[in-house]
C-alpha cells in the first residue's frame, strides 16, 4: 500500500490530506505557511504540524509516505519553493513537489481538463487552462498593489470605507461615524482592539502594517451593516470583472465559437467565497453578466484535494 500526502498551504491556514490510492485517509488543519506573510519559522511550525497531525489520523508514518505535493501562494518563485521543499523534508524522506496554490485549486476543480478557478482567500487570483492545455493567470501581484476582492483587500478596503463616511459625516468629530457606533465599526474596533477612528487609522497606517485580512471575518458577519454590504458588492465585483478578463484571454468569443464550446466551466475557491454569501452571489450575478458563456459550479472547491492527486500522479509518472 501506498500513501501520499496533498497539501494546501496558505496566508491564514495550512490543509493536509493523507490518503492511499483511491481515497483520503485524513485531514488536518494548522497555521498559516506562507513564507512572506509569517517568514520561515511560523511556515514550518505549520506545515510540521499539519502533516504529523494528518499522518497520526490516518494512521500512517511520515516516513511511508511516497510522494508530496504542496501548494502555495507565492511558490512559483524558485527560492521560496526551494524553502518550502527544505522545510518539509525535514520531516519527510520521500519525493516532494511545490507548485502554485492555483494549480492545485485548478486540478481539484477540473482535473486535466478546462475551465477557470477563481481564488479569493487571503490572497487572490484568476487561473484557468483551454482545451489545448494552455495556461494563463490574471491578478494575483500581491496584496500591497493587487489581490482584488481577498480577505486583504477586503480588510483594507472596511477601513478605508468607513473612514470616508466618517468625512462625509462631517460631524466635527473623528469618534465614530453617526455619533453612535455603526455594526460595522464596532467590528472592526473589536478586531484590532481599538475604540476611535483615529486609532483605527493609525493601526492601519503603522509600519509594519498590519494584518487586514484578519477584518474579513467581522465585515462578513456585519451584513446588515450598509458599509459593509457595500464593500462586499465590491469585492465580489472586483473578482467578476478579474475573471472575465482570464476567460475572454484563454477562450476568445470567436474562438470558443470556433471550437463549438457550449460553455466555460468556471470554479470558486477560497475562505472569501466560502464565508462570504454576498460576495459568492454578487460574482456570480455578475460574471454571468458580464460573460454569458459561463457555467459556474456553484460549490466551492478544496484546493488539498488537487494536491492530492497531484501527488499520486506525480508517484506514477516518477516510477514509470
Amino acid at each position: 500500500m501506498f500513501y501520499y500526502l496533498g497539501i494546501d498551504g496558505g496566508g491564514t491556514k495550512t490543509t493536509c490530506a493523507a490518503g492511499d490510492e483511491q481515497q483520503v485517509l485524513a485531514t488536518a488543519t494548522a497555521g498559516p505557511s506562507n513564507m512572506v506573510r509569517v517568514g520561515e519559522a511560523k511556515a514550518r511550525e505549520s506545515l510540521h504540524q499539519s502533516v504529523r497531525q494528518a499522518c497520526a489520523a490516518a494512521g500512517i508514518d511520515p516516513k511511508q509516505v511516497a510522494h508530496t505535493c504542496v501548494g502555495g501562494s507565492g511558490a512559483a518563485d524558485p527560492e521560496l519553493a526551494a524553502a518550502v521543499h527544505r522545510v518539509l523534508a525535514e520531516i519527510l524522506p520521500a519525493p516532494i513537489t511545490v507548485v502554485g496554490d492555483m494549480e492545485i485549486a485548478l486540478e481539484a476543480a477540473f482535473g486535466a481538463g478546462p475551465g477557470v478557478v477563481v481564488i479569493a482567500g487571503t490572497g487572490s487570483i484568476v487561473f484557468g487552462r483551454d482545451q489545448q492545455g494552455r495556461t494563463a493567470r490574471t491578478g494575483g501581484w500581491g496584496f500591497a498593489i493587487s489581490d482584488e476582492g481577498s480577505a486583504h483587500w477586503i480588510g483594507r478596503t472596511a477601513v478605508s470605507t468607513l473612514l470616508r463616511a466618517a468625512d462625509a459625516a462631517d460631524d466635527g468629530s473623528h469618534g465614530s461615524v453617526t455619533g453612535r457606533n455603526s455594526r460595522l465599526e464596532e467590528a472592526l474596533f473589536g478586531a484590532w482592539g481599538v475604540t476611535s477612528l483615529s486609532d483605527l487609522a493609525r493601526a492601519a497606517n503603522s509600519i509594519p502594517p498590519p494584518d487586514f485580512a484578519a477584518l474579513f471575518p467581522p465585515v462578513a458577519a456585519a451584513t446588515e451593516d450598509e458599509l459593509a454590504q457595500q464593500v462586499l458588492t465590491r469585492a465580489g465585483l472586483e473578482l467578476a470583472q478579474l475573471a472575465a478578463v482570464g476567460i475572454h484571454r484563454l477562450f476568445p468569443a470567436p474562438q470558443a465559437a470556433a471550437a463549438h464550446i457550449a460553455s466555460i466551466p468556471v470554479a470558486m475557491t477560497g475562505g472569501v467565497f466560502r464565508y462570504a454569501p454576498v460576495v459568492r452571489q454578487v460574482f456570480y450575478n455578475e460574471l454571468c453578466r458580464l460573460d454569458a458563456r459561463v457555467e459556474i459550479h456553484p460549490q466551492t472547491t478544496e484546493p488539498v484535494e488537487g494536491a492530492l492527486r497531484l501527488a499520486r500522479r506525480m508517484a506514477v509518472q516518477s516510477t514509470g
